[in-house]
């Protein structure tokens, strides 16, 4: 049995979530401009999507542009949009023939017209897909997410919808833009860096982490069945 058949024949995570980073130092060690790196990046989201769909992953959440990427430089935050729109125009009909639902969590609103149009089209023809539930997160912070949901519980319960004691953990979780999700297994962060970034500060209570130096641009398959065995490697407690 070779290292991939191992992988595959043990318990695969249900839920994955990356932190896909290092697209600019990939493309800064290549002596490239940051846009090479943010195009080599947007191909493998195409390959690990593909990947996830074959072996099994129910639910993929990739943190694709944070709420504080908006402090960016202009241009640079302005390819990137391109390039999503770019995505979705190439491959939103090889995903919905895969059954890929495709979900955004973050500030739509935010958006440009163009790009919130696309992933506005995204989501609806894939809304009945089952197989992989791809949750792209844009324009997101988890802080603001958190806040977002408690006001959203204040209005209900002035509205006379809810009771202060129907406010608990799991009815906490309905109001996060992840309430159709299971809380992810495995987080992934690429490019060596070890903190969460504002990225599902809630979801990941529970969630086992698995950090490797390697740049986004060059996150492989071979690579994500490394970090699925660390995962299969570990006894997952829950404080018991």
């Amino acid at each position: 049995m070779n290292f991939e058949e191992k992988v595959l024949a043990g318990k695969i995570p249900e839920h994955i979530a990356i932190i896909m980073d290092g697209n600019r130092r990939w493309a800064k060690q290549k002596n490239l401009p940051t846009k090479f790196g943010h195009r080599e990046g947007a191909l493998r989201v195409t390959d690990i999507v593909r990947c996830c769909g074959d072996i099994g992953v129910k639910y993929l959440s990739l943190y694709a542009f944070s709420t504080e990427n908006w402090k960016r430089e202009k241009q640079e935050i302005e390819y990137l949009m391109n390039l999503l729109v770019e995505f979705v125009v190439k491959e939103l009909n090889t995903l919905h023939k895969n059954d890929v639902k495709i979900t955004m969590m973050g500030n739509m609103e935010d958006l440009p017209d163009r790009t919130r149009k696309e992933v506005e089209r995204a989501i609806e023809l894939t809304k009945n897909n089952k197989t992989l539930h791809l949750n792209i997160a844009l324009s997101y912070g988890s802080r603001n997410e958190i806040v977002r949901a408690v006001k959203n519980i204040v209005k209900d319960y002035e509205n006379k919808k809810i009771n202060i004691d129907d406010i608990n953990e799991e009815s906490f979780k309905g109001y996060l833009f992840t309430y159709n999700m299971p809380d992810p297994d495995l987080l992934i962060r690429t490019s060596g860096e070890l903190r969460l970034s504002n990225f599902l500060l809630y979801q990941l209570a529970y969630t086992e982490f698995y950090f490797t130096e390697v740049l986004w641009p060059d996150f492989n398959k071979n690579e994500l069945l490394k970090a699925i065995d660390s995962y299969q490697q570990r006894k997952r407690r829950y404080g018991n």
